[in-house]
């Protein structure tokens, strides 16, 4: 589609841009220029999730029995346990939530937008569809659009399209009836490349989620969070342990009444024979230990949110990646060169400049 065909669909003039009562009709039908940011911190949500683990809620039971028994000493050491265990994963996360809050916060960008005949600097989040949008270097492109002008123009378009060199951008529009791949369509930029270099003029035609990153975020927003190696493992040993202290009791209680020793007795005896069957340190263990992770983790600048996430990153062997560009530079080299004589000789490359 022609650049002209573009500004009569959006019902805008160039050299105009948009009026105030119209940006006010597209805000409402189109609504904020955003993408959703997922659940934000909850603190309460943070500490319940400390005790919804099959170890800690055994060691909670383990607690209450405990009380029930008379056993002061060990319910509080099991209750300081599950409390220590508790605030190290409440403190490590929220620490985590609180810093990418501050991130996003700082990365709140603006843009030079045509309105009413003048440029105006306005948030990103204020622009609708049909916004006239000026370019610069190391300008961060907030919306899909339709450029107008391009005066050596080049984008950096790795976050969508993992290609880390730049993409010269022109305004002809492009021939043919068939889809076009996102990085083959040279008329358009989008929301979350950079200019690198030059200068343009966009015409706005797509905001939040209906941008080619909107529809990214909605598919991610779509995957269901799976249960780390760890957390599988922990749950698996909390049934063991259940299941055996069951077992225990009934043969322990069994045991005990065949030898004529009375029912209240030896209830009392095989409950407590299971509470002391549970390992209470491991969970408070297990925090520590990844605390410590993570804790070197953000001492290499890498920010961790959930902290089983330090041991599901322990246990990746392979790592996908689009390498040309990123790892290689896309350029063939000889590492080995064949002589008359049969002979061959391994080459580096270093130094070769194609």
């Amino acid at each position: 589609m022609e650049a002209d065909e573009v500004l009569d669909h959006f019902q805008v003039k160039r050299e105009q841009g948009l009026t105030a009562e119209e940006v006010a009709k597209r805000q409402e039908q189109f609504g904020k220029n955003t993408l959703p940011k997922g659940e934000g911190t909850n603190f309460l949500h943070l500490v319940i999730s400390q005790f919804t683990d099959l170890m800690v809620i055994i060691l909670l039971i383990a607690a209450v029995i405990s009380f029930f028994l008379g056993d002061t000493k060990d319910v509080i050491v099991i209750m300081v346990i599950v409390i220590l265990n508790a605030i190290l994963g409440v403190y490590q996360e929220y620490r985590a939530e609180q810093a990418l809050a501050a991130l996003s916060a700082m990365q709140v960008p603006t843009v030079s937008v045509r309105r009413n005949g003048e440029v105006h600097e306005i948030s990103a989040e204020e622009l609708v569809p049909g916004d006239i949008v000026l370019l610069e270097e190391g300008d961060r492109i907030s919306a899909d659009g339709r450029l107008l002008d391009s005066i050596n123009l080049r984008i950096e378009e790795a976050a969508l399209t993992g290609e880390s060199q730049p993409t010269d951008k022109f305004v002809d529009a492009i021939q043919g009836d068939k889809a076009v791949a996102v990085g083959d369509r040279s008329n358009m930029v989008f929301m979350g490349t950079n200019v690198t270099y030059g200068r343009g003029e966009m015409i706005v035609t797509a905001t939040g989620l209906q941008t080619e990153l909107g529809n990214i975020a909605a598919m991610l927003m779509q995957v269901e969070k799976g249960a780390t190696p760890l957390t599988r493992r922990m749950n698996q040993l909390g049934r063991y342990l259940a299941i055996g202290a069951g077992i225990l009791v009934s043969i322990v209680f069994v045991a005990g009444l065949i030898r004529g020793i009375p029912a209240p007795e030896m209830f009392l005896t095989a409950i407590s024979l299971a509470v002391a069957a549970v390992p209470e340190g491991l969970p408070a263990l297990i925090t520590i230990s990844l605390s410590l992770g993570a804790s070197r983790m953000v001492r290499r600048h890498a920010l961790i949110r959930r902290l089983p996430a330090v041991e599901t990153l322990g246990s990746v062997t392979v790592i996908c990646s689009d390498k040309t560009g990123t790892l290689t530079k896309n350029e063939m080299t000889a590492t080995l060169l064949a002589l008359p004589r049969h002979d061959s000789v391994e080459v580096t490359g270093i130094g070769y400049t194609p």
